[in-house]
C-alpha cells in the first residue's frame, strides 16, 4: 500500500476527508522522522500543530463538562478534564481506531516501538485534532474529537481514571516470579535550585532497563518505569 492509500485509509478511520492533505501529513510527522530527513524547520513536524490541538482539546472537553454536568464544581471539572485529556486516554482512543500505525517516525523511534508509546501517540492525537480544526473548523473538530474519545469520556464520567502508577505496575510485572532487585538511581540534577530537572536511571537486577526525566525525583522515577514497560523485552518480562 503506497503513502496516498495509507492516508485515504486513515481518513476513513477518522471519518474526515481533508481539503489540505499536507495538514494531515504534518500532524503525523514526529520530529525524529523530520530530523532523519535533515529537516529542522518547525513546519516539517507536528509540535506546533500539536500545541494548537492541545488548546482545542481543552476547550472541547471543558465545554462538554460545563454543558452536561452542571452539578460539578470547578475543581471536579478540572479533575475530570485532566483524566479525559491525559496521555493514556488519548493514546487509547487513537490506538482503538488504528490511527497510531500511520505516524511517521525516525529510525530510532521506530526501532524502539515508538508507535506504541503513549506520549508519541497522544501527541499525534492532539496534532491531528489541530489539523482538522485548521482544515474544517471548530465544529467539525469538536464532533470528531468527541466521537474518538466517546468511550474514554464515558469511563471517566463513571468514575474511572487512566492515570497510572508505572512504578507499581512495573514492580508487579518484574516480581511475578519472586523477589527481584529494582533500583532508581539519580544520574544527574540540572538547573537552579527552584527549577531542577532530575534524570533517573532504572536498574533491574543490576541491568539498566530505563531512564526518565522530571521536575521532581518522583516524576523522573515514574517516567523511567514507563519507559521500561513500553520497551520491555521478553527476557526481562519472563
Amino acid at each position: 500500500m503506497n503513502n496516498d492509500d495509507n492516508l485515504l485509509l486513515l481518513q476513513s478511520k477518522l471519518k474526515y476527508i481533508f481539503n489540505d492533505i499536507k495538514l494531515l501529513k504534518m500532524a503525523l510527522t514526529h520530529k525524529s522522522y523530520a530530523y532523519d530527513l535533515g529537516k529542522t524547520d518547525y513546519d516539517s513536524y507536528n509540535e506546533r500543530i500539536e500545541f494548537l490541538g492541545d488548546a482545542i482539546l481543552e476547550h472541547i472537553i471543558s465545554d462538554l463538562l460545563f454543558s452536561i454536568k452542571p452539578e460539578l464544581v470547578e475543581g471536579d471539572m478540572t479533575k475530570k478534564r485532566a483524566a479525559i485529556v491525559c496521555e493514556a486516554s488519548l493514546s487509547r482512543a487513537l490506538k482503538r481506531v488504528g490511527a497510531h500505525e500511520f505516524i511517521y517516525l525516525g529510525r530510532c523511534e521506530k526501532n524502539s516501538n515508538g508507535r506504541m508509546k503513549e506520549a508519541i501517540v497522544a501527541d499525534a492525537f492532539e496534532a491531528i485534532l489541530g489539523a482538522i480544526y485548521l482544515d474544517g473548523g471548530y465544529d467539525i473538530a469538536r464532533d470528531i474529537c468527541l466521537e474518538l474519545l466517546d468511550e474514554e469520556i464515558k469511563m471517566v464520567l463513571s468514575g474511572e481514571t487512566f492515570n497510572k502508577d508505572y512504578k507499581t505496575q512495573l514492580q508487579e510485572i518484574l516480581q511475578k516470579h519472586g523477589n527481584v532487585k529494582i533500583e532508581y538511581i539519580i544520574q544527574k540534577e540540572e538547573g537552579p535550585e527552584h527549577d531542577k530537572t532530575f534524570t533517573i536511571n532504572l536498574f533491574f537486577n543490576d541491568k539498566k532497563i530505563g531512564e526518565g526525566q522530571g521536575k521532581s525525583k518522583k516524576q523522573a522515577e515514574q517516567e523511567a518505569a514507563r519507559y521500561a514497560i513500553e520497551n520491555m523485552t521478553e527476557d526481562i518480562a519472563d
